[in-house]
């Protein structure tokens, strides 16, 4: 129960690393607000933790959306009466070139990826502050460490992801708020399917390349989500500003 009497907020908490995440925090003891722009899915998993004895509130919401992001925070402060830890982890993928991406396109990617993560955090660091401190992980990408191909938006996104990061971290530590990015490669998502997609690639296909690295195989959202949990907790007390890569070797 390395999470208990903790509340925490996990955005794009409907399915993949979100839901793995939402699910492994509430079992560490978390209660848990479950946020995604689809709403039934936001149930879904805030009636999973429920069912399992934990506790947790839907609270559906654009990221993007200022108003949408002041409204999740009030929710989870009247829920729970405070904001311990925030994952931000929605986010969205264009497989494009600059040829091929629109303005919009663009605009809306690091809308979700980027502008999302300030909007929390503008809100939940003086909460944080005002009772000693917390934990903030933000979902960066091995992209974001490296370049990728047909991705610039989404490369250009996490790269921001991973150096806002460093810049929260020092501005908060002296107010006892750890930031962090976790990075994962290839998780086995429905986003990762999305994206054999947008490049019309076979799936299986497209799924046989992600597993091309040193441990041989995609990730699973569970496994991120066991970095996060551990970022979140009190194990991870003297870490703060770091980009952890959960890859299989990926970038190495």
């Amino acid at each position: 129960m390395r999470l208990a009497g903790k509340a925490a907020i996990v955005t794009g908490g409907g399915g993949g690393i979100g839901r793995a995440t939402a699910l492994a925090m509430a079992a560490e003891g978390a209660k848990v607000a479950v946020v995604d722009i689809d709403a039934d899915a936001a149930t879904r998993v805030a009636d999973e933790i429920t069912a399992a004895g934990g506790t947790a509130i839907a609270a559906p919401a654009d990221v993007s959306s200022e108003a949408d992001i002041k409204a999740v925070v009030a929710a989870a402060v009247e829920a729970f009466g405070t904001v311990d830890v925030v994952f931000n982890n929605a986010g969205i993928i264009r497989r494009t070139t600059v040829e091929d991406i629109s303005v919009d396109e663009w605009d809306r990617v690091f809308a979700v990826n980027v502008r999302s993560i300030y909007l929390m955090c503008r809100e939940v660091v003086p909460i944080m502050a005002a009772h000693g401190g917390g934990s903030i992980i933000n979902t960066g990408s091995g992209w974001g460490l490296k370049g990728g191909g047909r991705a610039v938006s989404y490369c250009a996104s996490k790269g921001a992801v991973v150096n806002l990061t460093r810049a929260l971290a020092i501005d908060h530590g002296p107010q006892g708020i750890r930031v962090n990015s976790v990075n994962p490669g290839d998780v086995n998502t429905d986003m990762l399917r999305n994206e054999a997609s947008q490049l019309h690639q076979d799936a299986q296909s497209f799924l046989a390349e992600a597993a091309d690295r040193p441990l041989g195989r995609m990730g699973e959202p569970s496994e991120i989500a066991a970095a996060v949990v551990w970022l979140a907790s009190d194990d991870a007390s003297y870490v703060t500003g770091s980009a952890l890569s959960v890859d299989g070797g990926g970038n190495a």
